[in-house]
């Protein structure tokens, strides 16, 4: 299935009938666990398994995995269309038509998943409380008066940690979708949210990859967990550092190499800080 024709077509106002059989398809096994949970909705965090668990397939790990998923695109959703409300973006500027673009994308990954899900019989979890001052520690969106160019700056630090995020939580999450049909559009999702991350860190003058467990001047000291594993030079059970037929790579070289997956533990207690209890 193509992810970007269905989504297309599906953010359209004519929803055409065989996409909505696609739709049902992929997540139509979904239907018998949504009759059989005993509650309509799963609590962020409940029945997120860790990756370095081993455990039986169980259907509702999917169902957790993507209602985990839906909370981190509500997230950026809002984010980007508050970012885009703001008037802090430079206006007319490329950095405003990448937000927008950016933004479209979280849109319709919101929409897929809140789709699939209801039409599989699963209540979507609902959209949280968001507050991205983080109880007035940060003014991304200039609302306090702190200036363009310094709310600006917190905006773009936000915006890529939020982006990091979802590409390690993806990650994190495929194994609770290996055997289901889930898996192929998670993954379809997951390397657009990978090239979000890498935008927003080239417009902050960043390489648009990772090194080390390095979060990048002005991304705040609680984010650091976003990057924490990332300085990860062991793969597959060798050291990548000591590979290489010229000349062995730096630490730094490496870790840039290579993406480490996060726990839904970790991506729970990251969003978690932005959202009102």
């Amino acid at each position: 299935m193509n992810i970007i024709k269905f989504l297309s077509e599906f953010t359209s106002e004519n929803i055409q009938e065989d996409v909505k059989n696609s739709r049902r398809q992929m997540f139509g096994s979904l239907g018998e666990i949504g009759k059989n949970l005993a509650a309509s909705a799963i609590p962020l965090g409940l029945g997120v398994m860790s990756t370095t668990k081993a455990h039986a397939k169980n259907p509702q790990d999917a169902v957790s995995a993507l209602q985990l998923a839906l909370t981190l695109e509500y997230l950026e959703d809002e984010f980007y269309d508050l970012a885009l409300q703001s008037g802090v973006i430079p206006a007319g500027s490329r950095e405003e038509k990448v937000y927008m673009q950016i933004s479209q994308h979280e849109q319709a990954h919101v929409d897929f998943l809140v789709a699939g899900l209801t039409d599989a019989g699963v209540t979507p979890v609902s959209k949280p409380t968001f507050d991205f001052t983080v109880g007035g520690a940060f003014d991304p969106f200039n609302n306090n008066g702190v200036g363009q160019a310094t709310a600006y700056a917190q905006l773009l630090a936000l915006a890529q940690a939020f982006e990091d995020t979802g590409v390690r939580a993806y990650k994190g999450q495929a194994g609770e979708l290996m055997g289901t049909p889930y898996l192929t559009p998670a993954l379809q999702i997951h390397s657009v949210e990978a090239r979000h991350a890498s935008e927003i860190r080239r417009i902050r003058g960043l390489k648009g990859w990772i090194t080390n467990n390095e979060r990048g001047a002005g991304v705040p000291a609680a984010a650091q967990a976003v990057y924490d594993g990332e300085e990860n030079i062991t793969q597959g059970g060798v050291d990548v550092t000591t590979l290489g037929s010229d000349s062995p790579f730096t630490m730094g070289a490496s870790t840039e190499a290579y993406d480490e997956p996060m726990t839904g533990e970790t991506a729970v207690a990251i969003a978690s800080l932005f959202i009102v209890s």
